[in-house]
């Protein structure tokens, strides 16, 4: 998909109280492979849980465009780390 794209995203919904992961959406993947992230990721604790939410796509989401997913997680969460952390 990256290839093709030349870009990967994801828009996310935290609810900043108790940094639960409320929606999540990825810009580069088809609508289904969303929905399934969606799943494994909603109601996660992005604060503290990247490395179980990692895991749970490494075990779950096998497909080339894995790697893409976990940059753009780790970059979201340093965003968020830094901005909540201010």
């Amino acid at each position: 998909m990256y290839e093709r794209f030349k870009h990967a995203g994801l828009v996310m919904e935290i609810d900043k109280e108790t940094h639960r992961i409320v929606d999540v959406e990825f810009t580069f993947i088809t609508s289904l492979a969303s929905n399934y992230f969606s799943k494994l990721l909603v109601d996660s604790n992005f604060y503290d849980e990247l490395d179980e939410i990692i895991e749970r796509i490494k075990k779950n989401f096998i497909a080339p465009s894995q790697q893409s997913v976990i940059v753009a997680l780790k970059n979201a969460h340093q965003r968020y780390c830094d901005e909540i952390e201010k």
